[in-house]
């Protein structure tokens, strides 16, 4: 019997990878290529989409090299929630006045667009209820409006506006359609009862972008499908140079955290609840997301959704994250006199490993029971980069409280070690509005992404939460993610929650250590304090 296998590709902030994946859930052969990213001003985040499909052409043809063409049955993609800027011809149009047409993607972390999410937040627009009652500025609307305000004399020639995982669908089949999980999650796009399904021309009208609806929605799509749906197939001259047969189904795109939460969401654990609705899935990269999902709709202030379908067909999805995580990590690292030295011979990862040992030792040599004891008197904020959940609020910003002088790595080791913890109090902090909203008390934490791969962080997020971390056996679930599609659009599988339960693989269970709940029970109360502290300087400061 011939094997058969999928390919998943997913753009993240950083690079693009491919994988071919088994039906198992099983990831056969890996690959990776760096983008680029441009920085032209504070905030401003630029990618090019001609870098992106190079990339995405180099990671399929060398994870399909030397496999029989006939083997490959379907194609997912997922990418990060990036807006293509394309001029009338589908051809790269710049997005700020660097005026390189190369530059013509807006990434997700772009935050320009604070005063125009302000504008549109401020018309109070029912349709907010589905983004927790705050448009973000990371979503599209605002990067719209902005491309409109600042970029007046180009707005004409913009002939078409993609999300990153419609784009990529785009360029392998040539369809325009756009996926129901990127319009629904991130342009306002309303999916909620039969009723209430379609583009909002009232809102679109109300923030000053109804000229989108001209020509039957050629710029923003008029014809929406689901992820795993037939976008079409793999367009000749594009399989050609891939190597693979022209007419290879490619399903409707997903999000990158979407597709691993698709990913892990089926996992299996010894002794672990297997209802989805009991799980809240972490893909953790340079940003961390958080992916709940529920029979029933639920409305979470400052939490986005929920909405119908975006990830698991017939669920509910409440979307909470942190907007930085492993940048912060790295920035923590890089920025300190010690990582900047540890730097000049070590990689990130065997700088993280370092500090990882150097940790132990200081907790044995004080005689600890944990090393997460050692920052009694080391408290952080972990808002660098604003505020994604559950406060909506872009404008927060990071604090240390423990400072001394002090450049040692030690120090540099305590700093990591509060940052963890930190951003593991973030996940709490989201869990308990989660839960005071309505969900059910979750029951496991699905774990992925690249800053799983340190032991130490899944540890304390297990710990500071007090709930098992589920650590799946395939470790790149963003990929099988995106290969669960394509093995959907092949027919492979009969829908996507079989698919799901199929591929989803088995898991390691992180127990919590509950011998130092406490201990995180009394830094938790600090890190809601340090919030509430912030927010009366600023009040403050302003009167």
């Amino acid at each position: 019997m011939n094997p058969v296998y999928f390919i998943g590709v997913d753009v993240g902030s950083g690079s693009v990878r491919g994988a071919l994946v088994d039906p198992t859930g099983r990831v056969i052969k890996l690959a990776a290529k760096n983008l680029k990213t441009w920085k032209p001003k504070v905030d401003y985040y630029e990618q090019s989409s001609t870098d992106v499909w190079e990339c995405c052409e180099h990671v399929i043809k060398t994870v399909t090299k030397d496999i029989d063409k006939e083997y490959i049955k379907g194609i997912g993609f997922d990418a990060t929630c990036s807006l293509v800027v394309l001029d009338n011809n589908g051809n790269p149009k710049a997005v700020s006045n660097s005026n390189n047409d190369d530059q013509n993607i807006i990434m997700w972390m772009d935050h320009r667009a604070q005063d125009e999410a302000d504008i549109i937040n401020k018309t109070g627009h029912s349709i907010l209820n589905y983004v927790g009652g705050k448009v973000s500025l990371e979503m599209e609307m605002p990067k719209l409006l902005w491309l409109k305000r600042h970029m007046s004399k180009s707005w004409p020639e913009y002939g078409y506006f993609f999300d990153l995982p419609d784009f990529l669908t785009w360029k392998a089949t040539g369809a325009t359609t756009r996926s129901l999980c990127s319009l629904v999650c991130k342009w306002n796009y309303e999916y909620s009862t039969e009723s209430k399904q379609g583009w909002n021309v009232v809102f679109l009208k109300s923030i000053g972008l109804d000229d989108l609806v001209e020509d039957n929605l050629k710029k923003i799509g008029s014809k929406v499908l689901m992820p795993g749906d037939y976008c079409g197939g793999l367009r000749e001259e594009v399989a050609e140079k891939l190597g693979l047969l022209a007419g290879t189904p490619v399903a409707t795109s997903i999000i990158d955290a979407h597709a691993g939460g698709l990913g892990m969401i089926g996992t299996k654990g010894e002794d672990i609840d297997q209802q989805m609705s009991t799980r809240l899935g972490l893909i953790c990269g340079t940003s961390t997301c958080h992916m709940a999902v529920n029979k029933d709709p639920i409305s979470v202030q400052g939490i986005w959704g929920p909405y119908f379908s975006a990830m698991v067909p017939d669920m509910w999805l409440n979307e909470a994250g942190q907007s930085a995580s492993g940048m912060l990590l790295d920035h923590v690292i890089s920025s300190h006199p010690m990582g900047g030295i540890l730097l000049k011979d070590l990689n990130t990862g065997e700088v993280r490993n370092y500090l990882r040992e150097l940790l132990t030792k200081m907790a044995e040599s004080k005689g600890l029971t944990d090393l997460s004891l050692l920052t009694k008197d080391f408290h952080i904020w972990p808002d660098f980069h604003g505020n994604r959940s559950p406060l909506a609020d872009p404008t927060m910003k990071g604090i240390i409280v423990g400072l001394t002088i002090d450049n040692s790595e030690e120090n540099l080791a305590l700093l990591y070690l509060a940052t963890l913890q930190a951003l593991s109090y973030g996940t709490r902090h989201i869990i308990d509005v989660l839960v005071h909203s309505g969900y059910s008390q979750f029951k496991s934490l699905p774990i992925c992404g690249g800053i799983t791969k340190d032991p130490l962080f899944v540890q304390i997020q297990a710990d500071s939460v007090g709930l098992p971390v589920l650590l799946p056996h395939e470790k790149e679930s963003v990929l099988v993610g995106s290969a669960i599609l394509g093995a959907c659009v092949s027919k492979h599988f009969s829908d996507v929650k079989t698919a799901i339960q199929s591929m989803g693989g088995m898991a390691d269970v992180v127990l919590p250590n509950q011998d130092i709940k406490s201990f995180h029970d009394k830094k938790y109360k600090v890190f809601l304090r340090m919030f509430q502290d912030q927010l009366h300087y600023r009040n403050i400061m302003d009167n």
